[in-house]
């Protein structure tokens, strides 16, 4: 805005464009209710308090107006939706603000993809910022589709929207100082670096944090995220899809320490954004679960803005960016008009106005899953073929979180080879490289996905993306592994030679390019078909895309292996 223009209206010498007027605005700096119009102009709030004249108004007849609200951390990519189709579904639930990582993405097309997300997100009512993936592949363990050196992030560095660096996961890498993990450590040191350190603690957290990360999102206890606040890191209240954290995480958050604490989403499925919400969902359980609500909108706004750089939002005050949430109950949070720079772009849950979408050059990340089927092999030799069953080591799936216990199962073995056994839930797991025609295939077990027969398939496997499926025969697997390549990429769930149900995620693999609405259908239909098959998991799709995040303990498979996560190591699978 007109630095001139901005100070004529804001002394009163000519009128604002539009006031909110008999409004309850909710203060995020001194954590107070001050009754007060709203004056914006150009798309910046131009005065808070009474008298201002303007060309159009609107009563809030003493509705509350807080920040539009900002997530600290979250991937797109995991709402299966473009950026454009992702606001349509947040921003009516008074996000305005997101700081996104498209490591995704980038594990699986590069800087060509971080520049696809950029493009796709620009002009939107929803402000999308970026930090540079740092870990593209997340280790050396895993085959991703690119790798992005200090050198390949620095031509980026300094795009419109682009932040710092992104959570920095390979801690063993930084801790131990690893030249390639240094050198990016190095190069935006000066910028904002977050951090990615789940069960790290004493010594070891006391290197990782003094070299650089001033960010948490994967704290899972109390006593960790208290352990990385001492140490002045800020803390990401995490509550995803798959993560669950929020309700362990705030006895943690006191009057003393919230200024350090803000929320994230994470990983978000479509029918969680559309039926609980977004950040909107968070405050209200945090609420519910006895945080006062004024520290809630602070750690939903403020809170990110100061760790993030973002001067210009994050508050109700004159010359900061008009992204504002009006709302009528402080411990029921639902928006009732979201503001994106001054303009109402949504009421009553729905967007309002026109909203143009972007147009960005897809074909880089278009036709992304490559497999050489004649080098997949699913079967699982036994080192004694004549042995009933084998002692192997099991992935265990923990509900509501992408930690995983390290098992140790009998498993059954018929004609030489070791197979899954359904009715003790332990099936078998495959991740089959994607994206170069390696051949690479990781075998091993999973308990806990609840399958009693059939498959379940997918292009979505945390981080490097590879196609990762699970069942209980080899039959059903192949069926959904190649289902889930012939669509382009997406998600399937098959028994025997039968598809039940697919979600197409043409784009990289990760996301469709369909409306929000339309993949939240396809989603229900896809667990339903699970659920026919035994599961009960609430999203047994996305239980399993984190399956070979080899960074997040305990046990993991990669397309190489499995991974022992403590030791950051591969393991055999037959003990």
């Amino acid at each position: 805005m007109d630095l001139s223009r901005f100070l004529s209206i804001a002394r009163g010498d000519e009128p604002a464009e539009l006031v909110l007027r008999n409004g309850r605005v909710v203060n995020v700096y001194t954590a107070e209710i001050v009754e007060a119009d709203v004056a914006m102009a150009d798309g910046c709030i131009v005065g808070v308090g009474s008298g201002y004249a303007s060309h159009q108004e609107i009563d809030l007849g003493g509705r509350y107006v807080c920040p539009g609200l900002i997530d600290a951390h979250v991937h797109i990519e995991s709402s299966m939706v473009t950026p454009y189709q992702f606001a349509r579904a947040v921003v009516p639930r008074g996000t305005t603000t997101v700081v996104c990582d498209p490591h995704e993405i980038a594990n699986v097309a590069g800087t060509a993809g971080i520049r696809y997300m950029l493009d796709a997100s620009e002009g939107l009512p929803l402000t999308v910022y970026v930090n540079l993936p740092s870990c593209v592949p997340a280790t050396t363990m895993g085959t991703a589709g690119a790798e992005l050196s200090a050198d390949d992030l620095l031509p980026l560095a300094n795009l419109p929207r682009v932040l710092g660096l992104a959570e920095l996961m390979n801690v063993p890498g930084l801790v131990l100082g690893f030249p390639d993990v240094l050198a990016k450590v190095e190069a935006f040191r000066e910028r904002v670096i977050d951090g990615h350190a789940p069960g790290v603690s004493g010594k070891w957290l006391q290197a990782y944090v003094g070299a650089g990360p001033g960010s948490d999102h994967e704290s899972t206890t109390a006593a960790e995220m208290l352990e990385k606040l001492r140490l002045g890191m800020r803390v990401f209240i995490r509550e995803s899809t798959a993560a669950k954290n929020l309700r362990a995480l705030l006895p943690a958050v006191t009057p003393q320490n919230s200024r350090r604490c803000a929320f994230c989403t994470d990983d978000r499925h479509p029918a969680d954004l559309l039926d609980e919400g977004h950040l909107d969902h968070l405050i209200r359980l945090a609420v519910a679960e006895g945080l006062d609500p004024l520290t809630a909108i602070q750690m939903a706004t403020l809170n990110a803005a100061e760790w993030f750089r973002l001067r210009d939002r994050g508050a109700v005050a004159p010359g900061l960016r008009a992204d504002l949430v009006v709302f009528s109950d402080l411990k029921n949070f639902r928006p009732e008009m979201v503001f994106s720079a001054g303009r109402l772009v949504a009421q009553a849950g729905e967007p309002v106005g026109n909203w143009a979408e972007p147009r960005a050059e897809d074909s880089a990340v278009r036709g992304t899953v490559r497999v050489d089927w004649d080098r997949v092999s699913l079967r699982i030799p036994v080192p004694d073929a004549g042995a009933r069953s084998a002692r192997v080591r099991v992935i265990g799936v923990i509900p509501d979180q992408v930690l995983t216990e390290h098992r140790v199962e009998e498993v059954p073995v018929r004609d030489g080879e070791a197979v899954a056994d359904p009715e003790r839930d332990i099936l078998k797991l495959a991740v089959i490289e994607r994206h170069r025609m390696t051949g690479n295939v990781g075998l091993g077990f999973v308990r806990g996905l609840g399958l009693r027969q059939g498959a379940l398939a997918g292009s979505v496997g945390h981080d490097a993306h590879n196609l990762i499926v699970a069942g209980g025969d080899d039959i059903s697997m192949m069926t959904a592994a190649r289902a889930v390549a012939q669509m382009g990429g997406g998600l399937a769930v098959a028994v025997g030679e039968q598809v039940l149900a697919t979600v197409p995620l043409p784009v990289a693999g990760l996301m469709s390019d369909q409306p929000v609405e339309v993949v939240r259908f396809q989603m229900d239909n896809l667990t339903r078909a699970a659920r026919s098959l035994g599961t009960s998991l609430p999203d047994p799709l996305m239980t399993l895309s984190f399956l070979p995040l080899e960074v997040i303990p305990a046990l993991k498979l990669t397309d190489q292996g499995l991974v022992d996560v403590e030791q950051f190591a591969f393991v055999p699978l037959f003990v």
